[in-house]
């Protein structure tokens, strides 16, 4: 019996998070993502080209998790279903963009921030939320939601780094969505995929080990 996509983010712990510019340069920074061991990417929709992004890769690495990410509204999420995306994150809750994930049986993960937010997008029908922007508040925080919410996961999103992520999956994140500390734009842009298969590797030890 093969495993829900949910469960496979959870076994991974990162998901990493790709901005870019040209679908040559995704297509290489997956390549290094996955050489240093990730095994769940998040395309943002504003990314250009971001469905035809999801289809190819999706083809090239089936053994990979190809989610969307920035996704803003029930269209948009319909349209990256439709592409392949095999989860959804969302910066902000809506009811409708839940609505039309758990319609297709695809896992979305809706951003929120307060314990409101948290219980409203779980009883929406979300299994697990993306606690946005995570850098403020802290590994506290998560700590601190556990208390009177210990049924819902969370994935921490917005500012983990090398030196936090430890202490953000300490504090009982399921999951940790990593940008720019991960795909830094100026790497790609300089070519030096060597170093973002260097940071990939740091962040699944890191992950591993806790």
């Amino acid at each position: 019996m093969s495993t829900s996509p949910l469960e496979e983010i959870r076994r991974a712990k990162l998901v990493a998070i790709i901005r870019s510019h040209s679908l040559e340069g995704l297509e290489k920074t997956v390549r290094s993502l996955y050489q240093g061991g990730i095994r769940a990417i998040e395309i943002t929709m504003n990314t250009p080209g971001a469905l035809s992004g999801i289809e190819r890769l999706k083809e090239k690495y089936p053994e990979l998790l190809i989610g969307a990410g920035t996704v803003l509204d029930s269209e948009t999420a319909r349209l990256a279903i439709m592409s392949g995306a095999t989860f959804l994150l969302t910066p902000t809750l809506k009811k409708e963009t839940i609505e039309i994930a758990n319609r297709y049986h695809v896992p979305i993960i809706p951003g929120v921030m307060t314990p409101t937010e948290v219980l409203t997008a779980y009883e929406y029908g979300a299994k697990m939320v993306k606690i946005f922007p995570i850098r403020q508040l802290g590994p506290k925080y998560l700590t601190d939601l556990k208390g009177p919410l210990p049924f819902v996961e969370t994935m921490a999103v917005g500012g983990i780094s090398l030196e936090n992520a430890g202490s953000f999956c300490k504090a009982g994140a399921h999951c940790l969505g990593i940008g720019s500390s991960l795909v830094d734009e100026k790497l790609v842009q300089q070519g030096d995929f060597t170093e973002i298969e260097r940071r990939a590797a740091s962040f699944v030890e890191i992950v591993n080990q806790v």
